[in-house]
Parts: structure tokens; C-alpha cells; sequence
């Protein structure tokens, strides 16, 4: 018998996921406010839920990604949220990027009721979600992580364990922090080619086998020009999901003036 998962919030990165996990055969039961990808996914093959209840009551496995600290909190732990229905034995996967603390504490009140709790952090973005090539970084016990395995599996090529619950939120963090100062990186690189008169093709080739080589500058001209859309949503998501991070230099002591700067700049480098 398919194992029952449950998905919510079906944004750019959790829609894919969530077709994937239908796709790999799982019974998938799937929740969102917004009914386009509620309907996109039941045409697919899903169930739709009513209610984050409903999600709980359903899933063996239940995957969210969902945009912040505050979300995530009213999800798990609220008063309508998945622990007022979840059955004992139940695992959580958090792909959300939020504070350490924060997967921590919703934890604690799983615990209480009998289920687990994963911060299972991606990288990879939307490309690798409907590529199922995205990197997990998962934190938390390592048999809840091989409970959630072959869930993750449909939509991640690599699944790291890196440690104690919250490590999942910390590695994001600090991998979220290379990836913004990178952008930073091509953007200034780039920006300095273009007005300077060479191709910028060329240059991008170029950057690729040179000290200068990132994922971001390998991908610079094609993630630049996939910047169709709103372009002030994506800024605040890529503000906003930096804010961790930050938050953990402070606490852990770290500085991090290029993160701080990356983030002020982001206005200049998505444009």
C-alpha cells in the first residue's frame, strides 16, 4: 500500500514537489489557499484537502513549504494546524527556510503528541524542483529522515544528514548566504564586461574556467533572463530568506558584512 503524504503550500517550489510525489506513486493529499494549484494538482491525480486538518489527518509523511517563521508555526502547531489531527508516528518535513529556533520549537510540541519533526532545507530552486535534481539538507533523527527518504527522493538527486534537528535551517542558512554574495559577485562582474564592451556569452564561457567560477556566474545570463515576472516578489523572497541567516551570525557571533551588504543590494541585482 502507496504511503500517504501530505503537501502544503504549492508555491513555485512545493507545486512541483508536489506532482513529483505523485508521480513517484505515493497517495498525496495536497492544501493551499490559492485554488490554481489546487486544481492544476487534482487534475494530476491528487486529493485536495479542505483544511490543514484534513492534511493531518491524511499523511504519514507531510511535506510544507510555506514562506515564513510565522507560517510555519500557525501550521504545525495552531489551533486548526496539523498536530490538532495528526496521528502518532507521523513525520513533518519542514522545507521552509526559517530560524533554527523556530524548527526547534514546533518540534518540542510535536514530540509531545507523538510526531517527528524534520527541517529537510532545499537548494535548487524551482529548476531543480521540476528537474527533481534539488539538494536537501536535513536535520533532525536520522530514522525520521529514512522514513521521509523515498519521499524526498522524487524530488532531490542529493540528501544531506547534517546533524541535530535545527541543522537543516543552519546549513540553509549558511549555503543561502554563499548563494547571495555570489549573485552579488556575477552581477558586479558582469556589469563591469557588458560597459567595458565584451560579449557577455563570451565572458560567461570565459568566468567558467577561470578563478572567478560559480554556480551563480555559470548561470548568470539564464537566471537573468528568466526575470520576466515580478521582479519586487522576488526581491522580498530573496530578502526575506536571507533574514535567517542573518539572525543566526548574530546569535552565533559570526560576522557577515557581505551577506548585510548582498541584501541591500538586491534591489540593483534583480532588475
Amino acid at each position: 500500500m502507496a504511503t500517504k503524504v501530505g503537501f502544503i503550500g504549492l508555491g513555485n517550489m512545493g507545486k512541483p514537489m508536489a506532482a513529483n510525489v505523485l508521480k513517484a506513486g505515493f497517495d498525496l493529499m495536497v492544501f493551499d489557499l490559492r485554488p490554481e494549484p489546487l486544481k492544476e494538482l487534482a487534475s494530476m491525480g491528487a486529493k485536495v484537502a479542505g483544511s490543514v486538518k484534513e492534511v493531518g489527518q491524511h499523511g504519514e509523511v507531510i511535506e510544507m513549504a510555506v514562506v515564513d517563521d510565522a507560517q510555519v508555526e500557525a501550521v504545525i502547531t495552531g489551533e486548526d494546524g496539523l498536530l490538532a489531527t495528526a496521528r502518532p508516528g507521523t513525520v513533518i518535513a519542514i522545507h521552509s527556510t526559517i530560524h533554527p529556533e523556530t524548527t526547534k520549537k514546533v518540534a518540542e510540541v510535536a514530540k509531545s503528541r507523538g510526531v517527528g519533526v524534520i527541517d529537510a532545507q532545499m537548494s535548487g530552486g524551482s529548476t531543480g524542483a521540476t528537474g527533481r535534481t534539488l539538494c536537501f539538507m536535513v536535520g533532525g533523527e536520522k530514522e525520521l529522515l529514512e522514513k521521509c527518504r523515498p519521499v524526498l527522493e522524487a524530488s532531490g538527486k542529493n540528501i544531506f544528514h547534517v546533524g541535530a534537528l535545527g541543522n537543516g535551517s543552519a546549513a540553509k542558512a549558511a549555503q543561502q548566504t554563499m548563494v547571495v554574495i555570489n549573485m552579488l559577485s556575477a552581477h558586479e562582474g558582469m556589469s563591469l564586461a557588458r560597459e567595458a564592451g565584451i560579449d557577455p556569452k563570451v565572458f560567461e564561457e570565459m568566468v567558467r574556467v577561470s578563478a572567478g567560477q560559480s554556480h551563480m556566474a555559470d548561470h548568470w545570463l539564464e537566471f537573468t533572463g528568466r526575470m520576466t515576472g515580478d521582479l519586487e516578489h522576488m526581491r522580498e523572497l530573496f530578502f526575506k530568506g536571507v533574514c535567517p541567516a542573518l539572525e543566526l551570525a548574530h546569535e552565533k557571533g559570526v560576522s557577515v558584512p557581505g551577506l548585510a551588504l548582498a541584501q541591500q543590494m538586491l534591489s540593483r541585482i534583480l532588475k
